[in-house]
């Protein structure tokens, strides 16, 4: 039996990769799914692989355009009921490099965007839902280059322990998962050099199952969070992570 069957289904960064997968997944399990992109060309490239998934470009670090999105689908779906904060960007460099428009762009598309789209989504959403937010190994462990990156996303781990509380009177669950290197497109926008692409290289080798994740992991995860498997799980973390965070 579908697990999702006549839920609303909102996935920010749900072009490809992670929320992608994640959509297809949750389309399977009958949702009504509702992804959005940042670029024009990822929105209608989704809009082919995804037929019947309804793709929005909307920009994930931008507040008013999170009040739009949700009065969108409040519009055109009368609510929410899983609401997966998956958009996210990473830039890699020393804090000595780091220049205040790279750092802003992080944090609004990681934290900030997020925020206000959790603020303007909370009562949208159908008592007994649920939140999912996409954080990273990089909140629990140090890696040099990434100091703006991690800051962000354990930001946003950190927002849903605090939301995990705050929503419980509404049974709304809250949960994050927390990713490893996963193959996703991410890598490929980070314009790593060569130097640093040897030690993702060595930092994948390093890993106690000796792989990378693959997108569908993580959407199996997030259908768990998803669906009434979880209605007694609120608050928590799931790190999918080949072990990383172990070692």
């Amino acid at each position: 039996m579908a697990k999702l069957t006549g839920k609303i289904a909102l996935i920010t960064g749900g072009t490809s990769g992670m929320g992608a997968s994640t959509a297809k997944l949750f389309q399977a399990e009958g949702a009504t799914v509702i992804v959005t992109g940042g670029s024009t060309s990822g929105v209608e490239a989704a809009r082919k692989e995804m037929p019947g998934v309804e793709v929005i470009q909307s920009d994930a670090g931008d507040a008013a355009a999170a009040k739009a999105l949700v009065e969108h689908v409040k519009t055109a779906h009368g609510r929410i009921d899983v609401l997966f904060v998956n958009a996210g960007i990473a830039r890699i460099g020393p804090i000595e490099q780091m220049d205040e428009a790279t750092f802003d762009a992080i944090v609004n598309t990681n934290l900030r965007g997020p925020y206000f789209l959790l603020k303007y989504a909370a009562p949208a959403i159908v008592d007994g839902g649920s939140i999912i937010l996409t954080s990273s190994s990089s909140a629990l462990q140090g890696f040099p280059g990434l100091s703006a990156y991690a800051a962000s996303k354990a930001a946003l781990r950190s927002l849903g322990i605090s939301l995990g509380v705050e929503f419980a009177p509404r049974q709304i669950r809250v949960n994050t998962i927390t990713p490893g290197p996963i193959e996703t497109p991410i890598g490929g926008k980070m314009n790593l050099t060569p130097e640093q692409m040897a030690g993702f290289g060595k930092m994948v080798a390093n890993l106690p199952l000796k792989r990378m994740g693959q997108p569908e992991e993580i959407a199996a995860a997030a259908l768990y969070f998803a669906s009434d498997d979880s209605r007694f799980t609120t608050g928590t973390e799931l790190r999918i992570d080949g072990g990383q965070t172990l070692v």
